[in-house]
């Protein structure tokens, strides 16, 4: 492994329904592999509650979000942490006008998806009108929706 330095604004941003994630690093050592996000999000209708095969630690830097975590809601504040273990449906929403966080994820696999996924499914257009593009993107990389139905039941509007 070798150093990384990434600059403020730097990395590969992937524009998703849920907000810009940014790739940051991706480190792959004798210990295990890891990959680090910022993500920028705004104000809009939760994303469906998901399972991911990888499991994420959320550090909130500036909002406030309600994170869902197997059903159970937390209200985060700048400064607070989140981890969604692996195997366990979990979500996000910003509470406000917009949030900032770094996410750090087990593994390999969430940057590939994250890059699928803003490749593949259009930002300006509702959930549920790209419904089959997002459960395309999400069989791809053993990522499954808690709850597909389309009349959003996790939504707060």
């Amino acid at each position: 492994m070798t150093t990384i330095y990434v600059r403020p604004g730097e990395g590969r941003h992937n524009p998703m329904i849920d907000g810009d994630h940014i790739a940051k690093a991706a480190v792959q050592d004798a210990c295990g592999a890891f990959e680090v996000f910022e993500i920028v999000a705004h104000a809009a209708p939760m994303s469906p509650p998901h399972v991911s095969p990888w499991s994420g630690v959320l550090f909130l830097l500036e909002g406030r979000i309600t994170a869902l975590v197997d059903g159970t809601p937390y209200d985060v504040e700048p400064g607070g942490l989140v981890v969604f273990p692996a195997g366990t449906s979990a979500t996000f929403g910003v509470v406000g006008d917009s949030a900032r966080f770094v996410t750090v994820t087990s593994g390999d696999g969430a940057g590939r998806f994250f890059a699928d996924f803003a490749g593949s499914v259009p930002v300006d257009r509702p959930a549920e009108d790209s419904m089959a593009a997002i459960l395309a993107v999400t069989s791809r990389h053993g990522v499954a929706l808690a709850d597909a139905r389309i009349d959003r039941p996790w939504s707060k509007d």
